[in-house]
């Protein structure tokens, strides 16, 4: 999750560098404010892929975890019913 985190400050980190750039460059202000919407579009672009990389990661682990307590409940459940069956001898 921190990883997440340094991503996404980085990402504004870009993004403010990349306005601040823009707004003090020689264009007229046209050029500029499309300047501005392309450039935030592309880090919007670019947040989502991965916004939605670390929702599968997330997802992905929670599929695993999902897997894994519901072998440990099919174990406990066999290991129950052997217990509960009468000894021989």
């Amino acid at each position: 999750m921190i990883s997440g985190k340094v991503v996404l400050g980085a990402l504004a980190g870009i993004a403010a560098g990349a306005l601040i750039g823009i707004l003090f460059a020689p264009d007229k202000g046209s050029d500029s404010r499309n300047k501005i919407v392309k450039t935030g579009e592309d880090y919007l672009d670019s947040i989502k892929v991965k916004f939605n990389s670390i929702l599968d990661s997330m997802s992905g682990k929670f599929d695993g975890v999902k897997a894994d307590i519901s072998d440990i409940g099919d174990s406990r459940k066999k290991e129950a019913k052997r217990d509960m069956q009468p000894s021989v001898g």
